[in-house]
């Protein structure tokens, strides 16, 4: 879901506007004990030709699933459909084991592959005690005003956070008088920026950042510091590499380096004084972000996929749900950290 020009092109364009809006002095609220601490972006995209009719999102840029399949790394499940019971009902155990409150479901607008498959996604959820967000992707003709009537259906379905992905290529202060009605109503929303003042004009909950690549972990401190100035949540992103090179050819790459990488967000992300932290991403493999389990490396067809072999010391099966188990490791001191965290923020 990333694009690296997109993201510098909407950075540069939006930083001057985003000077423009004086956001008013605010004391950051800390979050309740009882909101998620760990929320992780998920897919629910995908599709095979046994479960669905056809390939969708493994085939991404002419691949031939099974065997081949655009991404780097081959899934411990296999190539799946997320409209299989049986395999949400493996990765919601998965999302549990590795200690995440929250999933922030991929939405494409009313009536997409996203939205129709919701439902089973919140049921599957709900029944392993995980809380269900909605990340609001930019899909065609979206606006203000449609996000405000997204959010009032997927409310009725029992929603209540909202990540909106690339919110400013709107103009910030848009946002503000459909926030400010939501928050009145106890609903959570969150900018995908880096830039506080964008999403203090707005009137947002907080900030996330998503881009892993762009905003990488010895900016948090500087992200949340501005955040928290502004009187908003701060949510940074934080992910274990990138390599999106068999998905969209894109050369960029951000190395996992046995787990160092993940690692050194994490602990950016706490020493930031982060108030959550969201994970870029649970299954999003066609930019080789996930955390999901991976097969052992092997040759399928005319390509060998790489795998979690060498992360934090381990091979072979042990491997397999590595991210996983880090996760869990890294939420737990989070949890510690906000747990016992003066909030004393008056600006």
């Amino acid at each position: 879901m990333r694009s690296l020009f997109l993201s510098a092109l909407l950075l540069a364009c939006s930083f001057t506007a985003t000077l423009a809006y004086a956001a008013e002095p605010a004391v950051a609220q800390p979050p309740d004990d009882a909101a998620p601490a760990v929320t992780a972006f998920y897919y629910p995209w995908f599709a095979t030709s046994v479960a669905d009719g056809s390939y969708a999102h493994w085939a991404q840029d002419g691949h031939s699933p099974p065997n081949d399949i655009a991404s780097a790394y081959y899934p411990a499940l296999g190539v799946y459909s997320s409209d299989d019971p049986g395999v949400l009902g493996d990765q919601m155990k998965e999302i549990q084991r590795a200690g995440i409150d929250e999933i922030a479901v991929s939405w494409w607008g009313r009536g997409s592959v996203e939205d129709e498959r919701l439902p089973a996604v919140l049921q599957s959820a709900k029944s392993h005690g995980i809380s269900v967000a909605a990340h609001i992707e930019p899909y065609d003709g979206r606006t203000v005003a449609s996000v405000g009537n997204d959010i009032a259906y997927l409310e009725t379905l029992g929603i209540r956070t909202f990540y909106i992905y690339q919110a400013f290529t709107l103009p910030p202060a848009s946002w503000a008088p459909l926030n400010d009605q939501l928050h009145a109503q106890g609903v959570a929303t969150y900018g995908e920026t880096a830039l506080a003042g964008q999403a203090a004009a707005g009137h947002f909950t907080g900030v996330y950042t998503y881009d892993i690549v762009t905003w990488t972990a010895g900016k948090f401190a500087r992200i949340c510091q501005e955040a928290h100035a502004h009187g908003l949540l701060c949510a940074p992103s934080v992910g274990p590499g990138y390599d999106a090179r068999r998905a969209t050819g894109d050369p960029q790459l951000k190395p996992r380096r046995g787990g160092l990488t993940y690692d050194s967000m994490w602990r950016a992300a706490i020493r930031a004084d982060s108030d959550s932290v969201t994970i870029t991403s649970f299954n999003e493999w066609q930019e080789g972000t996930q955390i999901e389990p991976a097969a052992p490396a092997a040759r399928r067809g005319g390509f060998r996929y790489i795998s979690y072999n060498g992360a934090w010391g381990l091979g072979g099966p042990a491997a397999e749900p590595a991210y996983l188990d880090r996760t869990a490791y890294w939420a737990t001191l989070f949890r510690q950290a906000r747990r016992s965290r003066p909030y004393a923020r008056a600006t």
